[in-house]
């Protein structure tokens, strides 16, 4: 068990006929048999032809007995002899359902004359492996195999074999369950004669056997599939004869009872000895196959052959366990879980799971699962997800048979939170079933009866688990999201309700479990009604079948039932909680309201919404006024009858209450009082304004007068004031836009309002950028104005209203505002991330940081609300600067300006001489090396992604476009030289690489020309750019080779399967090693596409959505940098252990 896995096949002994033959030359062999082999090497299909050779199929038909076939019926009878106008190659290649029959006729043929039948069944194995050859009959028993094989490999050479079983024809789509099934067949059919003659099979597993160790792979594939099969079937028999065996003995045993001897007794003596000696003879068979074959394939350079292999050897040693069922054969299983491939892997994991399942296998399988034990631990987060998958269902079989402590599953538990759903819940199955259903803990299941499965005492343990993140709702939402499907105990609404309400005095919650399970009810709510609590990778709506809706539908109504009469209790008993209020309004959401009406439960829904009214002006957090907001708009919508005119009637109350507060604490301001009220109840306006118009016409002048006279006030007072001013706007303008008539006091109302309010952000706006050093405050009101103000422009530009009735509405900022909102802008973007991170729990944080700003600034170039000359230039300069957010925000918007066909040469242009005029001002502050600072590094990052837009047919048409920003950056790099040369490396040389050679070749004369008067030596290092720049120039295209497609090859891969290395030479095939080792040409393809496969998985990672650069909550980020290293240790160790146990995988050719 301790051994290491062989490092290649050259270690391993071979056959001793084999070996001999091959330091033999062919040529000189004098017997007959090695000269009928020399004679066998040449001859090829056309030796089909020849007349009276007794290997002909046709030589069978009239030898075969015809009384014979009259056992079946007419039908029957008629398919055998349509058959035997067919060879076996053919019937395998064509028509399964003749298998049977022609395998029956071959029977009798062969225990009537066995060499014909014989050469038939071996030149249906050549055929299966694509080769066209025949044995002479008469030299059949003189035919060496080596020199057989060594004339099909010629033929491969040749490229005379052709490949059935990976064939794409639709006539072959069954060859391989055929050639499964006719060997399986011919062994069953064989069980009471040929099977224990020694000759006929024994023969067929020398040739598969050779035949599997050849270069070609088709041979390998073939020969491995039958060989593989054989090994299937021959188990199948031994398990029959032992049943008769085990038959024989037990009437043995009675009849000795009896009698010591007698007629009876010997009888069965002898049957008995007889079927022993049978299934000693298979299972000697089963061992040749074994050690010719599968320890020399199970490491093949084909991962489908190695998948095969593991894949029978599962299912010997599960059907067969009284010769396989031991270290010898288990310790292959062990090692292929280190495999490159994940197929074999997975192959071998889902073999071990067959193994655990039966109880009976795991005492003999200790010292294998102490030795690989861990290994299969590590598979659980193996970097293919189906291993994965896989391993943790393995893990959950060693945890129902005790067989690895707790203390192991620690890094498995941090799966819980991993990206792939598939990872996340097969680990949630195994939290269910060991941590909270208890099935592999046979000690307290049995103790504690019926009570272990009650719907409490599974919360009760889920809760305890939740308590490791009740600092982090998102956490607690994917681990419920994980155990969900496994759980019913979260489908118990009744209990949850109960145990919430403290109705049980034996259960006792803390505040932070009933945190906990608030938060599970309502998760299990939106599952059980078909919604997502997890964000989906892919962001796709998701679609259900009818029968899956009406099984949502049913949920819902069981939900309402069940909350009807509790959900007024659980509002009323958390009101003043803010941490489960929230999630308690949210419920609604998610139920029939039509059932309060049926079920006669009016007074409750009245009374839920009083408390939901009561709980919008008792909170004033982003979640609790949110939440609100959305339940009672839910309810006043999706109610029916006398309960919607009652919804609507509150809302109307809410929305008339909530403005008379804003008006008092207004007023308390104005006299001098504190601003938190105002605050509270400006954020309760801003997110009711979010979802409807609320009319505060009256108020709005009250806003515009507390701003402009209480300067001084808290910046996120004066953000909300600014943001309820913007809503009250966009909704006047939609209704006005709206309505069929337009009314001019209602149009200058608009405007009057439009204009004032503009006159506010201005003011805000001189104020900010006036400051140099911006704060934390200044940060949150600075992206406030910088995002309010965007979207003001884009909601009133002019494009949107000309040639329109509303063409007064359009507005288009003039340059100085721009110019000081961009001003802006880059001051929330310089902002240091330590800075931004301080504010990360804050609520409305997603609306206040630099991502917001840069699209804010996008969207109005985008839409044409400000001239893109300016502001296009100026975000384009910032692309690398900010990490990947903006990055991909500027990359978009890059995108868009392009499908537009927008002037892009200039954008370009001017955006690297911005970045290009941060770095002259960057020197002229410091003493740095002017190229290797960072703005100088940033300037070469931007020409190198701006001029990676330009790619393939791309660049074909956008020829002019760089070739105006080549010819227009030398214009400007040459403005009072030498000062502003370094903006040739910096800029302009990796657009001149997107050039054909004879534009470059162009460029480098008009920069020579630009010379010719000057005297560069009195200023070496002022000019030193220049020479640089034509010594680059020179050296790529001194012998006109273009090098734009150098820095191309690495960022864009070829479509299609990549080319193929041609004229590649292995091994000569018999050098004295063994002729497995050698690999036909494919097998550079193979290492092609495994460095395919890498540059796909960067390019995925380039290519990652935008969500995932957005920063997660502080423990989650904590979780997944430790996973991360951990994952990583993992990785190397387990490529480490991979290169030394499968060494023989990547160097040995054929069979490595």
């Amino acid at each position: 068990m301790e051994d290491p896995p062989p490092p290649s096949e050259t270690s391993a002994p071979r056959p001793q006929k084999r070996t001999r033959l091959q330091a033999q030359t062919s040529e000189n062999q004098p017997s007959k048999a090695n000269g009928a082999g020399a004679e066998n090497r040449e001859r090829t299909s056309e030796a089909s032809d020849q007349a009276g050779r007794e290997s002909s199929p046709d030589d069978f038909e009239e030898a075969r007995p015809v009384a014979k076939r009259n056992r079946a019926n007419e039908g029957t009878s008629g398919s055998a002899y349509k058959a035997t106008d067919q060879s076996l190659i053919e019937v395998i290649k064509s028509n399964g359902k003749l298998i049977p029959q022609v395998v029956k006729l071959w029977v009798e043929q062969y225990e009537k004359d066995p060499k014909p039948a014989m050469v038939e069944l071996l030149t249906m194995l050549f055929g299966a492996c694509g080769a066209k050859y025949y044995i002479k009959g008469d030299f059949l028993d003189e035919t060496d195999v080596d020199d057989v094989v060594v004339a099909l490999v010629n033929l491969a050479r040749r490229g005379e074999v052709e490949d059935y079983q990976n064939s794409k024809k639709k006539d072959y789509k069954n060859f391989k369950d055929n050639l499964e099934s006719f060997w399986d067949t011919l062994v069953r059919e064989c069980q009471h004669g040929p099977l224990f003659d020694q000759v006929l099979f024994d023969k067929c597993m020398d040739y598969i056997i050779a035949l599997s160790c050849t270069p070609p792979r088709v041979y390998r594939q073939v020969a491995s599939l039958m060989g593989l099969q054989l090994v299937t079937s021959f188990i199948t028999v031994a398990k029959m004869l032992g049943a008769q065996r085990e038959t024989t003995r037990r009437q043995l045993d009675a009849e000795k009872k009896k009698r010591t001897e007698g007629p009876r007794v010997e009888s069965l003596n002898k049957r008995f000895s007889m079927t022993h000696e049978k299934i000693t003879v298979l299972e000697e068979m089963m061992r040749k196959i074994f050690t010719g074959l599968f320890v020399h394939r199970y490491r093949d350079i084909d991962p489908n052959i190695r998948i095969s292999c593991i894949q029978s050897l599962g299912a010997w040693i599960l059907s067969h366990p009284s010769l396989f069922l031991q270290d010898l054969y288990l310790k292959y299983l062990g090692w292929t879980m280190n495999d490159k491939n994940a197929g074999v892997r997975r192959a071998s994991i889902l073999a071990l799971q067959n193994l655990y399942e039966v109880d009976d296998n795991v005492p003999t399988l200790g010292l294998f699962t102490e030795r690989f034990s861990n290994r299969m631990i590590e598979l659980a987060d193996d970097i293919d997800v189906s291993v994965a998958v896989c391993a943790i269902g393995l893990v959950k079989q060693l945890l129902r048979h005790q067989l690895i402590p707790d203390d192991d599953l620690g890094p498995l538990y941090d799966l819980l939170i991993d990206d792939p759903p598939e990872i996340r819940h097969a680990i949630g199955a195994l939290v269910y079933d060991h941590l909270i259903a208890q099935k592999f803990n046979t000690s307290q299941s049995g103790t504690k009866g019926d009570e272990s499965s009650s719907s409490e005492v599974h919360l009760g343990r889920m809760l305890q688990i939740l308590r490791e993140f009740s600092t982090d709702p998102i956490l607690s939402v994917y681990v419920i999201d994980d155990v969900w499907e496994y759980m019913k105990a979260m489908k118990d609404w009744k209990c949850i309700i109960s145990m919430l309400l403290d109705e049980n005095p034996l259960i006792e919650l803390t505040d932070e479990d009933a945190t906990n399970l608030v938060r599970l009810l309502c998760a299990s709510v939106k599952k059980a009604v078909g919604e997502r609590i997890v964000p989906a990778t892919d962001n796709r709506k998701q679609y259900y079948p009818k029968a899956q809706k009406e099984i949502f539908e049913s949920n819902r109504r069981d939900i309402t039932v069940a909350m009807m009469k509790n959900y007024p209790l659980l509002l009323r008993k958390f009101m003043a909680d803010k941490a489960k209020v929230p999630l308690l309004v949210e419920i609604v959401l998610y139920t029939n309201l039509e059932l309060y009406s049926l079920k006669r439960q009016e007074q409750n829904f009245k009374n839920v919404l009083l408390l939901m009214k009561e709980a919008f002006f008792k909170h004033g957090e982003k979640e609790a006024l949110r939440s609100c907001v959305r339940a009672i708009n839910f309810c006043s919508t999706e109610s029916q009858g006398e309960l919607q005119d009652f919804a609507r009637n509150k809302l109307k109350e809410l929305e008339d209450e909530l403005t008379a507060k804003v008006k008092a604490a207004i007023k308390e301001v104005v006299d001098g009082d504190d601003e938190y009220s105002l605050l509270v109840n400006l954020k309760r306006l801003y997110e009711l304004q979010l979802s409807r118009a609320v009319p505060i016409e009256s108020s709005y002048e009250d806003i515009v007068m507390v701003l402009s006279r209480f300067r001084n006030m808290e910046d996120e007072v004066v953000s909300f004031l600014l943001l309820n001013m913007y809503l009250h706007l966009a909704w006047c303008l939609h209704s006005i836009v709206n309505s069929e008539t337009v009314s001019e006091a209602s149009l200058s109302s608009l405007l009057s309002k439009r204009d004032t309010f503009f006159e506010q952000l201005e003011y805000f706006l001189n104020t900010l950028t006036e400051v140099e050093e911006v704060g934390k405050c200044g940060n949150q009101l600075g992206c406030r104005v910088c995002t309010i103000l965007a979207e003001a422009w884009f909601l009133f530009r002019r494009t949107n209203y000309a040639s329109t009735k509303l063409e007064r509405l359009g507005y288009c900022p003039d340059k100085s505002i721009l110019q000081k909102f961009w001003k802006l802008c880059e001051q929330q973007l310089n902002i240091s991330d330590e800075t931004e991170d301080e504010d990360v729990n804050k609520e409305y944080i997603e609306e206040t940081n630099r991502d917001a700003v840069m699209i804010a600034a996008a969207k109005l170039v985008a839409s044409d609300a400000v001239p893109k000359e300016y502001l296009g230039p100026e975000i384009i300069s910032h692309f690398v600067m900010h990490g990947a957010g903006v990055a991909e925000i500027v990359k978009n918007l890059i995108t868009v300006l392009k499908k537009k066909d927008d002037d892009l040469s200039n954008i370009f242009l001017e955006a690297l001489k911005r970045a290009y005029h941060r770095h002259m001002v960057e020197l002229s502050r410091s003493e740095v090396d002017p190229l290797t600072s960072k703005s100088f590094l940033e300037c070469k990052d931007l020409a190198t992604r701006l001029s990676a837009t330009f790619l393939g047919a791309a660049r074909n048409k956008h020829r002019s476009d760089i070739l105006k920003i080549v010819e227009d950056g030398l214009d400007y790099a040459f403005v009072d030289a030498p000062k502003q040369l370094s903006f040739l490396e910096g800029a302009v040389l990796h657009f001149v690489s997107k050039l054909p050679t004879p534009d470059v070749l162009d460029i480098i004369k008009d920069v020579q020309k630009r010379t010719e008067n000057v005297n560069t030596d009195e200023d070496p290092s002022g000019w030193r750019p220049y020479h640089m720049f034509v010594d680059t120039l020179r050296e790529k295209y001194a012998k006109n080779e273009g090098f734009q497609d150098e820095k191309e090859g690495a960022l864009v891969r070829r479509r299609g399967r990549p080319r193929k290395r041609r004229n590649i030479e292995g091994k000569r095939l018999f050098d004295g090693h063994s002729s497995s080792e050698e690999e036909d040409s494919i097998s550079a393809s193979d290492r092609e596409e495994a460095q395919d496969e890498e540059k796909q998985d960067e390019d995925e990672e380039e290519d990652a959505p935008l969500i995932r650069s957005i920063r997660p909550s502080s423990k989650l980020r904590s979780l997944r940098l430790s996973r991360e290293e951990n994952k990583g240790q993992t990785r190397t160790g387990d490529s480490g252990r991979a290169r030394g146990n499968l060494a023989a995988s990547g160097t040995s050719g054929a069979s490595s």
